[in-house]
């Protein structure tokens, strides 16, 4: 464009002197003209950084996923249910002739809002517009992940998480649902932190290689938890996510995890413990006693081993605490001791650009549930058998066969021992 214009005006200033008749105050200003044009060219490459301007919103990533189930086929009980893990999956009537309403049903339906603001502030909000209130009416709109990561090097590997996320307790709970093979998380790492997240102060750290290897785990397609440090420390309500504290006192968790390579594999042991006073906010019946229900003594400890599918996966945790628990004899809630964990294996099998992930669970919690009613106490022994396809990016189907052998009992359902299977579904889409 410059050159071109160089050229025209050499060419007129040339004329000009072969041709008496054109006016030199026309070829001042054709020159003139020229000129400006060429610096109004040249504007956008003189803003800072030497390109063209950014834009706040050119900082900021939108994705998402939705998930949408059906629990109605080959049930044998339909009062085996498990209202933590999905309210569309059984009934916890206590007609003895209840039937589980297990129609369609929008399990998640997310929108992820991310972003490297400035070179040392990531932002991250993530909303859920199907939310499942206890009313029974569905698709509620409520703030999952609103946090900010405060870096403190040019590497980003110590950084400063303030907002509500999700707690540093066990690998299944970091791992987000649109990469977990199974439907649901287990009851005995997942009994710890409903919905897995609250509003804390966490510190992450993490070498750069590691972070990386983290989320190739995730890209690549092996079901890996993401990036929450090699190491994390934190603080946090200590009353799950969007409810507010009710009482003055913040628990504490710790984690630790690493990702080796070995050969060809990649395995990530790693430990976890938290430890706090639960605050009961309305979940104890009338006629149920609790004793100082505003500091119920919740503690845990857990270990997690992962082998990741390379082609062939397993993956196990187990934790024990302490935590409240009702008493079916005294209608009490007593703090009792708890345990529990699962063991998963599963295979990665790759047709060109199609991923098939078959799966076997099993399961096993024996204790309380403090956030649902009179701190609901639990003896669970689940298996569960699977596959899911991967047929391109923006599309997964799950089919879970479930053995269920599930005890949940309170003040309203005091001998409550339910057995049954059912084949559950679900449809998964990626935008």
């Amino acid at each position: 464009m410059i050159k071109r214009a160089i050229i025209a005006v050499l060419v007129l200033l040339t004329c000009g002197t072969k041709a008496q008749e054109l006016n030199k105050q026309d070829v001042k200003n054709e020159v003139m003209r020229i000129l400006d044009s060429i610096n109004k060219a040249k504007l956008p490459d003189t803003k800072s950084g030497g390109g063209i301007e950014e834009h706040w919103y050119d900082r900021i990533s939108l994705r998402g996923y939705a998930q949408i189930r059906y629990n109605g086929l080959f049930s044998t009980n339909d009062k085996v249910s498990c209202d933590q893990c999905d309210k569309s999956w059984g009934t916890t009537s206590t007609a003895p002739d209840a039937k589980a309403n297990n129609g369609l049903f929008i399990r998640r339906a997310r929108l992820v809002f991310s972003g490297q603001v400035h070179p040392n502030v990531f932002f991250y909000f993530q909303p859920d517009f199907a939310s499942s209130p206890s009313s029974g009416i569905q698709n509620f709109v409520q703030i999952r992940d609103l946090y900010f990561d405060l870096s403190f090097d040019k590497k980003r590997e110590y950084r400063l998480r303030v907002g509500q996320s999700k707690i540093p307790y066990g690998f299944e709970n970091m791992q987000s649902s649109s990469q977990r093979l199974t439907l649901d998380r287990a009851d005995g790492i997942n009994s710890s932190i409903a919905n897995e997240r609250d509003l804390g102060m966490f510190f992450y750290w993490a070498p750069a290689e590691i972070r990386e290897r983290f989320a190739m785990l995730v890209k690549d397609g092996y079901k890996g938890s993401g990036d929450f440090g090699v190491f994390a420390f934190g603080v946090y309500n200590g009353q799950i996510a969007n409810k507010i504290d009710g009482n003055r006192d913040l628990n504490v968790v710790a984690r630790v995890t690493y990702p080796f390579v070995i050969g060809n594999q990649i395995i990530e042991p790693g430990i976890q413990a938290y430890t706090g006073k639960w605050a009961f906010t309305g979940e104890i019946s009338s006629g149920v006693t609790v004793n100082d229900p505003q500091y119920i003594k919740d503690q845990r400890i857990g270990a997690t081993f992962v082998l990741y599918p390379k082609p062939f996966g397993i993956q196990t945790e187990y934790n024990f605490g302490t935590g409240p628990r009702y008493n079916t004899v005294t209608k009490n809630v007593d703090v009792t001791d708890l345990n529990g964990g699962y063991v998963l294996l599963n295979y990665k099998w790759d047709i060109k650009k199609q991923h098939i992930y078959p799966f076997a669970k099993f399961q096993y919690y024996d204790g309380g549930k403090k956030y649902e009613k009179d701190a609901r106490s639990y003896l669970v022994r689940d298996y569960q058998i699977g596959v899911e396809w991967q047929p391109i990016k923006a599309f997964e189907l799950v089919a879970e066969y479930v053995i269920a052998d599930r005890t949940f009992e309170d003040s309203a359902l005091p001998v409550n021992r339910q057995q049954g299977n059912l084949l559950r579904l679900q449809a998964q889409f990626n935008f």
